[in-house]
């Protein structure tokens, strides 16, 4: 990605929303050049899709959890297995699959503690595969849903960011 490229990324995760023709005009650039950059960053993958944000407890899950997960024996097939049957239930939002002491972390959300505490006794205790979890409730949550692209090995910057992602606007280089 180049420096055009990152501030039409930067803009479109503050506000996915925002028409070709504002984005073109926030970056001087012309709104077919806009349109099809964005193409092109949703052919590499780069862009891989828009979403609404939505609050959990508008959704009733009032109650989030990460849940840390050990499994064994540890191979290929318990794992796949045990991904595809935590991503397909209905309380889980995130499956991280790990290295370390633990083998998997879940993003859990649930209407209350009663419904944390049955998930986690009538389905993951019930798994034989899994030698042990451990729970931390969610009080809070901080995100960044805008992150910045990171400079490569070799080439940061002085001011550790790229002038177009911090909002500066300047003109594109043609053919950049």
């Amino acid at each position: 990605m180049d420096e055009l490229d990152s501030a039409i990324v930067g803009l479109l995760q503050t506000d996915a929303r925002r028409s070709n023709r504002d984005l073109a005009r926030q970056l001087g650039i012309a709104p077919s050049t806009c349109l099809e950059r964005i193409r092109a960053l949703h052919r590499r993958g780069v862009i891989r899709g828009y979403h609404a944000d939505i609050d959990p407890a508008a959704l009733n899950r009032g109650v989030q959890a990460l849940v840390s997960v050990q499994v064994r024996p540890l191979s290929r097939t318990v794992i796949d297995a045990f991904k595809s049957f935590a991503g397909g239930l209905p309380e889980v939002l995130h499956v991280f699959v790990l290295s370390g002491d633990d083998d998997f972390l879940l993003h859990v959300a649930v209407q209350d503690l009663d419904h944390l505490h049955a998930f986690l006794t009538d389905r993951l205790s019930k798994r034989g595969e899994i030698t042990g979890f451990r729970t931390s409730v969610v009080f809070q949550q901080v995100s960044n849903t805008a992150p910045e692209r990171l400079p490569l090995p070799g080439r940061a910057r002085s001011d550790g960011a790229d002038g177009l992602a911090r909002g500066r606007s300047r003109r594109a280089v043609p053919g950049g």
